[in-house]
């Protein structure tokens, strides 16, 4: 799914959830106006448990879907693996690797895309992004 759409799907349900509030606000204050305070009261408290039980389920669905990451992206890597989920700028990543000379500059603007995953097997290399003036992998030096 592009990022444009899911930030279409995302405002949908962002006025979907402001309407049934509005709604659920209504109901409740037409039961207190209507009916007595203790009936209202009743009817809240059932109203406020069933929300907290769906805010748990879309919890736990956006917990094991991942969805807690900033971007969507998903940086992983196998045993000795060195990975970076974004721009990368006058470093050494890696065992024994180290940066020798001066600082470089960071560049302005981002080449990073969300979604992208980045995977490294074992003892791999991999980025997400722009590798500018780096050292990666075991040993190496800038």
């Amino acid at each position: 799914m592009s990022l444009v759409a899911s930030a279409g799907v995302a405002r949908v349900w962002v006025w979907v959830t402001a309407v049934v509030a509005f709604l659920g606000t209504v109901g409740l204050v037409l039961v207190a106006v209507l009916a007595d305070l203790d009936t209202a009261g009743q009817a809240a408290s059932v109203v406020g448990s069933v929300v907290t039980l769906v805010a748990l389920l879309v919890s736990v669905v956006a917990l094991f879907r991942g969805g807690g990451s900033a971007g969507g992206r998903r940086v992983r890597g196998g045993r000795g693996a060195v990975v970076a989920g974004g721009d990368i700028t006058g470093s050494a990543l890696g065992k024994d690797s180290k940066v020798t000379g001066p600082r470089t500059p960071s560049r302005r603007g981002s080449s990073r895309r969300d979604g992208d995953d980045v995977r490294a097997g074992r003892d791999g290399v991999a980025a997400g992004g722009d590798i500018t003036d780096s050292a990666l992998g075991e040993g190496s030096e800038r």
